[in-house]
């Protein structure tokens, strides 16, 4: 084999193995026994040295400096590798163990203080993620910036500085619609309290009309919804509380978004660093435009309102006000139940109170009273309990430091993607009113979804919608589409 040759063979191990690894975690937040965390923390840990030993090998780097590029394929692998590679050999091996270790257990440990609003319980625990993903920081930048060494695991290509000025220009907006939303009369909301089994067969029912694969996936519950795994193995959670069902249906149409993208990847990229999304803004991009633009709106929710009537019997509204109440706009502790207009200030939030962490502005200790303060600043309401403020996320206790904007992000990407949807597809809302959102899902998955990692970020986004992404369309939608429902 050639020096190309063995870095494809090399990399097809890599990607089998952190799939096995990507399921053990799937394992621990649906499966796993509680009293085995130690156990599990100690098997992540071992599973971690061993890909680290496998991506920092020096025989790869000496294929790196020998490979020729075939063709695009090829250069977009050897891209992939590449950096990769530099990122992974600056990281050594014992602090990527620990930190599969500690975060493993630290999960256990957020969830049981969370559990019991128990902030004092996890803070020990959480100092040391926070250290340990310092320490990690400072290895990637190389004396450069310790955020964006994080930020670039998760969107390669961007930086805090940018992300932050994007969030400048998009909060004025986002602060004027939500004042003239709030001062208008508020639709009804939906009452009632809706079985449990009913709504896990509407889960799964909405996880099939926008096209989830059941042959390679399937559906169970967590705490913290999410989807993991890739290719011919993708598989998705959703939440129940029987008083409020677009908690379970609206996370099971997120995650699908997700699992939709990895399923729809060109089988051909699978054992490759192509054979994956291309980053969390463009993953978000995929759940956030399912999730909203496609699922909340006119169209769409009124086949779900009959959908509903049909599964729990007369709902005490029509598909109209239905619809309002799907995207009822208020002020509420918990991101991943937040209304879009309220969204993407949930982020920004955490944002600057992460980017302060990692800096060593803010010390854990600190952080509970920070984000209680900035939280009455920014949404008027006093949080009255760890589980509504700190406590809620999942993704620092296990270290996913600059994980965050990539929602905010995709939010953005998504209404590009719309806007170039909507002028491309004729009659997409006769097509949604029918409960048939793979008009638009296979437009997506042509678009964007096929090509996997081939492109950098936004060059994806761009490609897929004919122009360069910015926060203008989305930033249109919200005032177009809450404009109308409150007559504002």
């Amino acid at each position: 084999m050639n020096a190309f040759e063995k870095i494809v063979a090399h990399e097809r191990t890599t990607w089998s193995l952190a799939q096995v690894m990507g399921r053990l975690g799937w394992d621990q937040e649906t499966m796993m026994p509680r009293g085995a965390a130690e156990q599990r923390g100690e098997e992540m840990a071992a599973l971690e040295e061993v890909l680290h030993a496998r991506r920092t090998h020096p025989n790869l780097g000496e294929w790196l400096e020998a490979a020729e590029a075939p063709d695009a394929r090829g250069a977009a692998i050897l891209r992939h590798v590449r950096r990769n590679y530099q990122r992974n050999t600056r990281v050594p091996a014992a602090l990527a163990a620990e930190l599969a270790r500690v975060t493993s257990v630290a999960q256990g440990t957020w969830a049981e203080a969370r559990a019991r609003d128990d902030v004092a319980h996890f803070l020990p625990t959480l100092t040391r993620v926070i250290a340990l993903k310092r320490e990690e920081a400072a290895a990637l930048a190389q004396n450069g910036d310790l955020y964006d060494a994080l930020l670039n695991d998760y969107e390669p290509g961007t930086s805090g500085e940018q992300i932050g000025a994007m969030f400048a220009r998009m909060r004025p907006r986002l602060v004027a619609l939500r004042e003239k939303v709030l001062a208008a009369p508020a639709p009804a909301a939906l009452k009632g309290e809706y079985r449990r089994e009913g709504q896990l067969r509407l889960s799964r029912t909405l996880a099939e009309v926008f096209g989830y694969d059941f042959a390679k996936g399937r559906i169970d519950l967590a705490i913290h919804p999410f989807s993991s795994g890739s290719g011919a193995d993708v598989r998705i959670t959703t939440r129940v509380a029987e008083v409020d069902p677009f908690n379970c249906f609206y996370s099971t149409i997120h995650e699908v978004g997700h699992a939709c993208y990895e399923q729809n990847i060109d089988e051909g990229y699978r054992f490759s660093p192509l054979g994956e999304g291309v980053s969390m803004g463009v993953h978000e991009s995929q759940s956030r435009i399912y999730e909203n633009q496609l699922g909340r709106s006119r169209a769409f929710t009124g086949w779900l309102h009959g959908q509903m009537a049909h599964e729990f019997g007369d709902l005490g509204m029509d598909a109209e006000g239905f619809y309002k109440a799907v995207n009822r706009v208020q002020p509420g502790f918990i991101r991943t139940e937040a209304d879009e207009v309220h969204y993407n200030l949930h982020i920004m939030m955490r944002f600057d109170i992460e980017r302060a962490l990692i800096a060593g502005d803010l010390s854990p200790a600190e952080l509970e009273a920070a984000w209680n303060d900035r939280f009455a600043q920014d949404f008027g309401v006093a949080v009255d309990r760890p589980s509504h403020g700190m406590l809620q996320d999942v993704h620092w206790s296990v270290g996913l430091f600059g994980y965050f904007p990539t929602y905010a992000l995709g939010n953005v990407y998504a209404g590009c993607l719309m806007k170039a949807l909507r002028h491309e597809i004729v009659g997409i809302d006769t097509a949604l009113a029918e409960g048939k959102p793979t008009v638009a899902t296979a437009w997506l998955r042509e678009k964007l979804q096929q090509h996997g990692g081939l492109r950098e970020p936004r060059e994806t986004i761009a490609q897929a919608c004919g122009f360069e992404p910015d926060e203008g369309p989305l930033l249109d939608y919200l005032e177009a589409k809450f404009g109308d429902i409150y007559g504002v």
